[in-house]
């Protein structure tokens, strides 16, 4: 059956050995001409032009005899060049295949490879290597099932600093194959690692003058080929860890960006789309020509386009075909839905996703938002879809710090969000912290950015971030603070894993990684990304792991079932019950009073013993009553959790616990 939808699924564009030659084949609807670049072995001199024929419906094509795998080559295309009108064809200008599946070197920077009109860029652009891929991996289901633990990992700053990893091999994804790293992963009960940005990226043109580059990879110009810094061995390597991953129990799901591309705004540079056809490829005004915007980037990808449509589809196909990955997530995933008319759910890409026999059965998870019109779009993506829950964030966080009339947001967030996820069931991935914005060790220990390492006066990212510091802003040796800090970290964490939906946490906050206060580290490839392996804190990382093999155990938090607190008909407990700390329902003042920071939210479900997930946010110590039967009792589930005996109320400082019912 794979075999079969392999076959169906061989793009119709990119560069194909068969027959002892290779076919060329690329789409541009405006080109007047078009031309196959090949390169010597060192990808140095340009020793042929073969001029491309067109095929129809924008397809052009050529044919090297005699040519095959590890030839280097690009492409060069004229027409109109008025860029005041979004046209920028510029025969000078050698341009990346859309569909490289290698690549023999990194972009480099933005600034550099912007050159004018008539400025020849082929010794500054990277060549487009022809691969011959190997037959597909065999299908399988995905390993990641909805409710496991989604473990967001930046390739390099992983294990660029992990001293039982080779050094050749730091800071690239064959360094996740290690068995040091992969014990880790199976320590903290990961159930699939989200790849930040594997593509090859290239630098923002403002990073060089200040001595920085792009260390997360969010700004794309190939969307097939890998990252030669991440990934030196290409889709092999990517192939051998999937499937060392894959072999212990891990899925992986990789982090793409299918919103726009390295070629920035009007002023950047011309590298692949730009070049062939950029009024196919990105989204103009209609009145002035001029690049849409609603990125934040500088361009926009056109979703809608066949021709886009079309390179996103084959892209995913590839990395499912030849490298077995488990699924994906959508950077600013609004832009694949965005038509003439604004966002539709059901926009032809998003249903072309869904319904692929390759991509089907896929983990597919959105970012739900982007910075365009009417862009923020949480809970409208539709199943199978997945979705970033940043009211999970932002309400947790707030809870936390202390703010007024936030009880009953929390509650909404630990059920499953109900509010923003029609239906029967949820479809959020809950997170405390990601890549963007402040770790989590940094949430609890400054109320401020502190981003002045970017060059931008630290006027980069977000200003509000709903953090606190217990009394020091950044580093402290006094212990009142520290102490104080560990148990807001440990609180938020037992937050996280108690909820009901998909759950996330990003590399490093499981041992208190600290970015220095930077909340928009996208330019530091130093350790103020670098996970520091020696200096972790273990003890928490030890509570994570337990939290996490606690929330596998409980049947309570398996599902995505939202919960209707609906007595069932026959007459056992309700799938939730809110409580407060003395053991009686909610009621509607209670809901309502600003004050308010302790909850109960008792869980059941069929044939197994209740659990209570107690909540006390105030600085006051508080007893906690939970409902007592015959025969039962209540017993701590997390660390440091009170065991109670009969109509003996636990005690709970500033915490998050888990107790479970057991007979007496």
């Amino acid at each position: 059956m794979q075999q079969e939808a392999a076959t169906l699924a061989e793009p119709r564009f990119g560069a194909r050995p068969c027959d002892g030659g290779v076919e060329f084949a690329v789409w541009s609807g405006a080109a007047g001409r078009l031309w196959l670049c090949l390169f010597d072995a060192e990808g140095a001199a340009e020793i042929d032009r073969v001029e491309m024929q067109p095929d129809g419906e924008g397809r052009w094509s050529a044919r090297v005899e005699g040519a095959g795998p590890g030839l280097r080559y690009g492409y060069r295309a004229a027409g109109p060049y008025d860029p005041d009108a979004g046209l920028w064809f510029d025969p000078s200008k050698l341009l990346m295949d859309p569909y490289a599946l290698a690549i023999d070197r990194p972009y480099g920077d933005e600034g550099r490879l912007v050159q004018p009109y008539g400025v020849d860029t082929a010794a500054l652009m990277p060549k487009t290597v022809v691969v011959d891929l190997p037959d597909p991996v065999p299908a399988r289901p995905p390993l990641y099932q909805a409710s496991g633990l989604i473990y967001e990992v930046q390739v390099r700053a992983f294990t660029m600093l992990h001293p039982a990893v080779p050094e050749e091999l730091r800071g690239t994804i064959a360094a996740l194959a290690q068995p040091a790293v992969i014990d880790h992963l199976v320590k903290l009960g990961v159930s699939a690692v989200e790849l930040m940005p594997v593509s090859a990226w290239v630098d923002e043109r403002h990073l060089a003058p200040l001595g920085l580059s792009n260390a997360w990879g969010y700004n794309p110009v190939s969307f097939m080929a890998l990252d030669p810094r991440l990934a030196p061995g290409g889709i092999a390597e990517l192939r051998a860890t999937v499937a060392a991953l894959r072999e212990a129990g891990i899925g992986v799901i990789l982090d793409l960006v299918f919103n726009h591309t390295g070629e920035s705004d009007r002023l950047g540079p011309t590298l692949s789309l730009r070049g062939l056809d950029s009024h196919a490829y990105f989204r103009h005004d209609a009145s002035s020509g001029a690049l849409v915007n609603d990125t934040g980037t500088g361009n926009t990808l056109a979703c809608d386009h066949p021709a886009v449509r079309q390179l996103v589809i084959d892209s995913l196909r590839h990395f499912v075909l030849h490298a077995g990955v488990d699924g994906f997530r959508f950077d600013l995933a609004t832009i694949l839905g965005r038509t003439a008319g604004g966002f539709d759910p059901n926009a032809e890409l998003l249903a072309e996703i869904r319904s692929d026999p390759i991509l089907a059965d896929r983990v597919l998870i959105a970012e739900p938002w982007d910075i365009g019109p009417d862009g923020y779009q949480l809970g409208r993506f539709g199943a199978p879809f997945l979705e970033w829950n940043d009211r999970f964030r932002d309400d947790v966080r707030r809870f936390w710090r202390g703010d007024s009339h936030t009880v009953g947001d929390l509650a909404t967030r630990l059920a499953g969000s109900s509010d923003r996820f029609a239906g029967t069931a949820t479809r959020s991935v809950n997170f405390l912290a990601a890549h963007d914005g402040f770790s989590l060790a940094d949430l609890v220990s400054f109320e401020q950015k502190h981003n002045d390492a970017n060059g931008e006066n630290n006027r980069d990212g977000h200003g509000e971030n709903f953090s606190w510091n217990n009394g020091v802003e950044g580093e402290t040796a006094d212990p009142v603070v520290l102490a104080a800090r560990a148990r807001d970290l440990r609180a938020l964490l037992a937050t996280l894993f108690l909820s009901r939906g998909a759950i996330m946490l990003t590399a490093g906050d499981e041992f208190g990684h600290s970015r220095r206060g930077n909340n928009n580290a996208y330019a530091q490839d130093n350790a103020i990304n670098w996970l520091d392996w020696e200096r972790r804190d273990t003890s928490l990382e030890d509570f994570v792991a337990g939290l996490s093999a606690l929330r596998r155990s409980l049947p309570a938090f398996a599902g995505m079932q939202l919960l209707t607190g609906q007595p069932p008909a026959d007459g056992a407990f309700p799938d939730v019950e809110w409580l407060t700390e003395e053991g009686r329902p909610m009621t509607e003042a209670d809901w309502h009073d600003p004050g308010r920071k302790r909850l109960a939210m008792l869980l059941a479900a069929p044939g197994t013993p209740r659990v209570a997930v107690v909540v006390n946010g105030s600085a006051e110590p508080s007893v906690a009553r939970l409902p007592e039967r015959p025969g039962m009792r209540w017993v701590g589930l997390t660390p440091g959790a009170e065991t109670s005996t009969d109509g003996v109320p636990l005690t709970m400082g500033r915490s998050c616990h888990c107790y479970g019912e057991q007979r007496a």
